[in-house]
């Protein structure tokens, strides 16, 4: 019992509490996310209705502006198809023309009506009668007429074409530049061109030859004709709490020249700018943008395409929008509706839960208890099955496990006592198999070891023995042989090259059985190989070794020990000439791999290479592919060492008759530091 009430006093929460919980988390979890998902369906699919419907807005925008162009269009084709126009030609009447042209031109509410002759110089010009003679054959609408061509487009006329038509369009046209939030910053503090609908027609004769172009147009800026006809039209001038919900924009470039959005205080918000994002994708992608967008002081559901002249070239923007607010506040009341839902749902299932749980939790109560005894040591308790049900079958099998425990007990108790036995028995003789094994090994390793260092130096001091006597069998004669001293000399420089031999390699075990730690400084690992290629110059010379080096002057300084280093450079070009007994190249070559944080450094002979079933082994202790008496093939083991205790790598390439590779990486002073700092 004292286990139960541990486990009661650790346990703050009972099992309904907890059951309670977890579902109320799951229900919530659930709940949240069906709302949040919901939500999303609801405000997606509220933004593609909308989307959809600002494209249909937009499309119905184009079929209002193209109407207007058609109207100007068709003034001017039927105004050049009239006799009066023809006659006053023929007969030169310009005070007819002109009376009859600013008639036709103040009853259709056109800017411009201008007359021309047939090399395209201005004979009659409406608004402004005493400016005459220029040349228009080079405007692109005009010279198409001249070809006998009707056309019809939109056109920018800069402040000069403006000025010849009459001061008040350059008045009308020009438009000063408003900061606007989220727009491109632009230096320019003022727009004086004018984007004008034009049309242009020629005049033909009864005998089919041009006797002059007409053309004329209307100012779009601070015209509010199409736009607001837009707005009456596809919006039917509805409001949402005191703002109209549907607007249209006429752009000149990324400018507002004719628009219904209204500013803060209420004035159409001419001079504004259209933002960064929608000026990228269509004036400079030339593509149509739907999307929500921040219109001057708002969010709209907006749609834009570019306005092009007749070359095709974007010169605005046709834009129309609706304001995003009504459809925020759709899906915010479906959401307030999903969650008062979701908590009604909750409060509904929590009441059955209560009930539920606890004809699952006051059994489980019972068998909690049992636990407590039987943990005790009372084997002999049974529970009490109360109904046939999952909670009844839990009942029958744990008084089945009781009894088996029971039984389990007893015979645990046998076999404890068993096997401490044979756990004893088998852990003395692991011990004793252990310590034969190390033994063995320890007896091996020296064995190895010993025979190839008497094999190395037998040889050398053989011949030393040779040598000491045939000294001794020379200078036992008397008188004393001056005539052979030159050759005692020669037996003793052979003494002294065996020596030698048996000095290397004394110094080669010595090496590989310290591995001192390396003195680390700052390097520049061509100066190593500098170094070390002018020590071994004439040997490379003599064995007729053509060097090629390509050392790169950008490497960084490699933390490394200099006589380390250069010992193991040393020893791989040394194995590198004698792999071309009849001469070769060797080639050496440094790099800076900027991406890994290594220095790299190649040396390749042309030599007889290695066979690929011993690659795997020349970094071996006591491996060697030389002929006997030649090393004890510890070289490579040495570098090995060296490289690996310098935190490098070294590889082999090989292919027998062709050469061997050795391609060796140290890192840098600055992977060094970096990896200090991550420390």
């Amino acid at each position: 019992m004292k286990l139960i009430e541990k486990l009661r006093l650790k346990a703050p929460f009972s099992l309904r509490t907890k059951l309670i919980v977890s579902f109320i988390v799951i229900i919530l979890v659930g709940g949240l996310g069906t709302t949040i998902i919901g939500t999303r369906l609801v405000a997606t699919t509220l933004i593609e209705q909308a989307q959809r419907k600002v494209k249909h807005d937009l499309a119905s925008a184009w079929t209002v502006y193209n109407e207007r162009l058609r109207e100007i269009e068709s003034v001017v084709r039927l105004t050049s198809q009239r006799f009066f126009l023809k006659e006053g030609i023929v007969l030169d009447d310009k005070d007819m023309l002109k009376r009859e042209l600013e008639r036709l031109r103040l009853e259709n509410d056109l800017d411009i009506l201008t007359l021309t002759d047939t090399k395209g110089k201005v004979l009659i010009r409406t608004r402004s009668p005493f400016t005459l003679g220029d040349d228009q054959s080079q405007d692109e609408i005009i010279s198409l007429a001249l070809q006998n061509k009707i056309i019809a487009s939109t056109q920018i006329l800069p402040r000069k074409e403006l000025m010849k038509e009459g001061e008040e369009l350059v008045i009308q046209a020009s438009v000063k530049i408003i900061p606007t939030p989220k727009a491109k910053p632009k230096r320019k503090s003022e727009e004086t061109s004018g984007m004008m609908l034009k049309a242009a027609a020629p005049i033909v004769a009864q005998d089919g030859s041009l006797l002059g172009v007409l053309y004329g147009g209307s100012l779009i800026n601070r015209d509010y004709f199409i736009v607001d006809r837009i707005k009456e039209i596809v919006f039917k001038g509805e409001k949402y709490k005191g703002k109209d919900t549907g607007t249209a924009t006429i752009f000149q470039g990324d400018l507002r020249i004719s628009t219904n959005v209204k500013t803060e205080k209420d004035q159409r918000a001419i001079g504004t700018r259209v933002s960064d994002e929608v000026e990228r994708a269509v004036l400079e992608e030339g593509r149509e943008w739907v999307d929500r967008a921040f219109v001057v002081n708002d969010w709209y559901i907006t749609a834009y395409q570019p306005i092009k002249n007749i070359k095709g070239e974007i010169i605005g923007i046709l834009y129309v929008g609706m304001l995003e607010a009504p459809y925020i506040d759709i899906r915010n009341k479906v959401v307030l509706s999903f969650f008062a839902i979701a908590l009604l749902c909750l409060f509904l299932v929590l009441i059955m839960y209560y009930f539920i749980t606890a004809g699952i939790t006051n059994p489980l109560r019972d068998m909690v208890v049992a636990t407590g005894k039987i943990a005790q040591g009372d084997l002999s308790h049974e529970m009490k099955v109360q109904s046939r049900d999952e909670i009844g079958h839990l009942a029958l099998s744990f008084n089945q496990m009781v009894k088996n425990l029971k039984n389990a007990h007893q015979e645990l108790k046998q076999w404890g006592k068993t096997l401490e036995k044979r756990v004893a028995e088998r852990t003395e003789e692991l011990r004793k198999a252990q310590y034969q094994l190390i033994q063995s090994e320890k007896l091996a390793s020296l064995g190895k070891l010993a025979a190839v260092v008497a094999h190395e130096i037998n040889n050398p001091l053989a011949g030393i023995a040779t040598y000491i006597k045939l000294l001794l069998k020379i200078t036992k004669k008397e008188p004393f042989p001056l005539s052979r001293i030159k050759e005692m000399r020669n037996f003793l420089s052979s003494m002294d090259t065996e020596m030698s031999r048996v000095t290397r390699i004394v110094k080669d075990l010595l090496t590989f059985a310290r591995q001192s730690k390396p003195r680390i400084e700052e390097v520049s690992v061509n100066s190593i190989l500098e170094k070390s290629l002018s020590l071994l110059g004439n040997k490379l010379k003599l064995q007729n070794v053509k060097l090629h080096t390509v050392l790169d002057a950008t490497v960084p300084l490699t933390p490394c020990d200099f006589s380390q280093i250069q010992q193991t450079l040393m020893n791989i070009i040394i194995n590198g000439s004698e792999a071309m007994p009849d001469g070769g190249v060797l080639t050496i070559k440094s790099c800076h791999l900027p991406d890994d944080g290594f220095v790299e450094v190649e040396i390749a002979d042309t030599g007889t290479g290695i066979p690929e079933e011993h690659l795997s082994k020349i970094f071996d202790p006591f491996f060697s592919t030389k002929e006997a008496g030649k090393g004890v093939g510890l070289g490579l083991s040495i570098v090995y060492g060296i490289i690996n205790e310098h935190k490098g790598t070294v590889e082999v390439k090989s292919k027998v008759g062709k050469g061997t590779t050795f391609i060796i990486k140290l890192p840098t002073v600055a992977k060094e530091e970096k990896e200090k700092t991550e420390r």
